[in-house]
């Protein structure tokens, strides 16, 4: 009975997804200090291991198990994973393992909580962080996710979901509110729990290592098309459809914010490009299954104006997002979601809507703007209180000293760039090694 095209193209799918953690790692790292870069690239990795824990005993049952309370939660009838290994769902004679879709949609979280890094890197302690992983992907992460990706039926008859796809029918493909928005809205309540990095804005901080970015901002690109297709749940003529979608946006938008760089700075820029290339990539993820190539390359173009513009927000509002989770992931989704009521097309994919552009109206419009405004409000707050506790309870920021010295050495007794002393400090002439030997 099952389907073993399908099976295998989400767990490869998984695989993909679990691959854009250590490519955020690369990503973020790059673009923070030399003397950071460990530190990010450590709170970003560990949500692999706690979100992974956390998938384990209770998090992939609250968040897809049968509603327990009006769409807002699930139960606890798959506690530790009980049961899922011979558990089957979809039509007769095309079913999949219940338990590859549990870890595909474990990757989901990991990376959902990994992207709030950037929002307070350079500044975060890693016991009290990794604390709030846990907290945070029980209190917000998994409501969200009922909320918007679990359906009606869909592991068992009879079954019932969140209330943002079965009461709404908000269109989210692939997560645009539970992901993007969720991350975009929970990094300014972190920001401002935590506060800003000793010396912002009046000392640059630029970007260490440009290479890890660019190669970073490659892997992100080549794990989203799992995230994006894989989403489809099977090997089909959707997950080709967000499969080209994906690339088209990402494409579209690297060209829009280098024009915006271009005539804002006078210099299209590597680390434009990139984060361009995320950009549209954010931006078309609520949408890849719904819209037509010409639709994704539009929102892409969209997506890659507006996130560019949009860096400028948090100098303006003294909000030190420090990788612009906000400019890139919030505002990115934000764009992504609303621009589904415009550009959504039944011809794309006939279990969606037709959007402004598409003769339907305002109907689909208005159903994205409640299910984006819900999940921002409800991030926010839920953040914002998870925070705050943690934060006092158990300092989630690390101390002056240690953010000046290098939080490298401070959390992990470690840096990234061991660079051997000049021969010439150990007593030897220069050019001429120990031993004697040039």
């Amino acid at each position: 009975m099952i389907d073993t095209g399908d099976t295998a193209w989400l767990l490869g799918s998984a695989a993909l997804v679990m691959l854009m953690t250590p490519g955020l790692a690369l990503f973020y790292g790059g673009m923070v200090r030399s003397r950071s870069v460990l530190n990010v690239m450590m709170l970003t990795f560990v949500c692999l291991a706690a979100v992974g824990v956390v998938w384990l005993v209770f998090g992939y049952s609250l968040a897809f198990g049968d509603d327990a309370f009006g769409g807002l939660i699930g139960n606890f009838q798959y506690f530790g994973l009980h049961g899922l290994g011979s558990v089957t769902v979809g039509p007769e004679g095309h079913k999949l393992p219940l338990l590859a879709f549990a870890a595909f949609e474990l990757m989901f979280a990991v990376i959902t909580v990994a992207l709030l890094v950037g929002a307070i890197a350079e500044r975060a302690r890693f016991w009290p962080w990794l604390l709030f992983v846990v907290a945070w992907t029980t209190v917000v992460y998994l409501p969200l996710a009922h909320w918007v990706f679990s359906f009606d039926g869909f592991s068992g008859p009879g079954s019932t979901g969140g209330w943002l796809v079965n009461k709404l029918h908000a269109l989210d493909f692939a997560g645009g509110t539970a992901v993007e928005v969720n991350s975009g809205a929970a990094a300014v309540a972190l920001v401002l729990v935590i506060g800003s990095r000793h010396g912002w804005p009046k000392l640059a901080v630029r970007p260490h290592n440009l290479p890890f970015v660019m190669f970073g901002a490659g892997l992100l690109w080549f794990g989203w098309f799992g995230f994006n297709a894989g989403s489809s749940l099977g090997a089909n003529g959707v997950a080709a459809t967000s499969f080209m979608n994906t690339t088209i946006a990402a494409a579209t938008a690297v060209v829009g914010w280098l024009v915006v760089e271009q005539v804002r700075d006078g210099k299209p820029t590597t680390l434009g490009a990139a984060s361009g290339a995320v950009a549209g990539l954010v931006g078309i993820t609520p949408g890849c299954g719904y819209v037509e190539p010409l639709g994704a390359a539009a929102i892409g173009v969209i997506a890659g104006v507006i996130c560019s513009l949009a860096i400028g927000l948090k100098f303006r509002f003294g909000l030190d997002d420090s990788l612009d989770v906000l400019a890139v992931h919030g505002i990115g989704g934000f764009t992504g979601m609303l621009l589904i009521g415009l550009f959504a097309s039944k011809g794309a994919n006939p279990g969606g809507a037709d959007g402004l552009f598409y003769g339907g109206g305002l109907d689909q419009l208005w159903r994205q703007a409640v299910a984006t405004f819900a999940a921002l409000g409800y991030s926010f707050v839920a953040t914002f209180v998870v925070a705050w506790v943690i934060h006092k309870l158990f300092g989630l920021r690390a101390d002056r000293e240690a953010e000046l010295d290098g939080i490298d050495e401070s959390e992990h007794a470690e840096s990234a760039y061991d660079l051997a002393t000049h021969p010439s400090r150990r007593g030897l002439a220069p050019g001429f090694a120990e031993g004697g030997r040039p």
